[in-house]
């Protein structure tokens, strides 16, 4: 198996074991091999493990192969999983209704090897460059952390999931203090420089998957944390507070010491489905501004 293979999850779903067997060993060199044997395992482990492809069988008990694609094009977490549907089925019809549920492509038992193996590699390797595209346009082009186009997306995500399972979810919106006076007087390449320490400081500080921190716009930075209430959100805001203080990137023109520092907004919530986003957003933003008319280089939650 190569390095690509050795990082590719391949799910295949079918309710006869000796069905997957089969499509395991024709594929096996592809990648990792997960399997079902029912629509429920399959969205289950869609979410856990998010695999890079489906091999879906139509015909299935409960819950049939289109019910399935159905429900991983509704999730947010799961709708970009490309789905093959493995199938006895050969009406043109059914391959239509295939289609227009959100699968890329059919293959027809009994399986052909070597199509089963081209079909599953090039979208394999579709799913790479997609993914490549999508990592590309989702990224700061100075900080090289995550955009403000990338907190959008992350920030409905974790919301939508949340309000499924009234979690809690914190937002720490950063603001670098006295930015511009240091932009004015070091200048603008020393400004780029600070920024990209100061988002590296915030990134390295958050270590779980959900976990997000993002450049927002101009000096300011967000963070997201999903399964967070206020306490531990208060927590992660001052470890990034003091992860910048630790930078000691020297700023002579700010009033508040003698490095750059940052001021931050908390706002946590138990979600449910009456709330809106951008109030939780509002909230973290409305502390940050009292964080910096307070004194600044520090952290108001509420």
């Amino acid at each position: 198996m190569n390095d690509l293979a050795a990082n590719t999850k391949i799910l295949i779903v079918d309710d006869k074991p000796l069905n997957i067997e089969v499509l395991s060993e024709t594929i096996e060199d592809l990648g990792d091999i997960l399997f079902a044997t029912n629509g429920q395992a399959a969205i289950d482990l869609c979410i856990e493990q998010q695999p890079n492809l489906v091999l879906l069988d139509v015909m299935m008990p409960e819950m049939d192969g289109y019910e399935v694609c159905e429900k991983l094009k509704a999730l947010p977490e799961t709708k970009e999983i490309p789905v093959i549907f493995a199938t006895a089925l050969s009406d043109e019809n059914d391959e239509a209704k295939g289609f227009e549920i959100g699968a890329i492509d059919y293959v027809t038992k009994p399986i052909s090897a070597p199509i089963v193996i081209a079909r599953v590699r090039n979208h394999l390797e579709l799913k790479r460059y997609r993914d490549y595209l999508e990592q590309i346009a989702f990224i700061d082009g100075l900080t090289a952390i995550p955009n403000r186009r990338r907190f959008d997306e992350h920030f409905q995500s974790e919301w939508q999931r949340g309000v499924r399972h009234e979690a809690f979810l914190a937002v720490l919106m950063i603001d670098i203090d006295f930015f511009k006076p240091f932009n004015d007087h070091y200048g603008h390449q020393a400004g780029d420089d600070c920024l990209v320490k100061v988002a590296q400081a915030l990134a390295s500080s958050v270590h779980r998957p959900g976990d997000l921190v993002a450049r927002y716009g101009g000096e300011e930075f967000v963070c997201v944390l999903p399964d967070t209430d206020l306490a531990g959100a208060e927590i992660t805001a001052n470890t990034l507070r003091k992860s910048v203080n630790a930078l000691k990137v020297p700023h002579e023109f700010s009033n508040v010491t003698d490095h750059v520092t940052v001021s931050i907004g908390a706002a946590a919530v138990k979600l449910k489905q009456s709330m809106k986003p951008e109030e939780l957003v509002k909230k973290a933003d409305n502390n940050l501004y009292e964080a910096k008319e307070s004194g600044r280089d520090r952290m108001v939650a509420a």
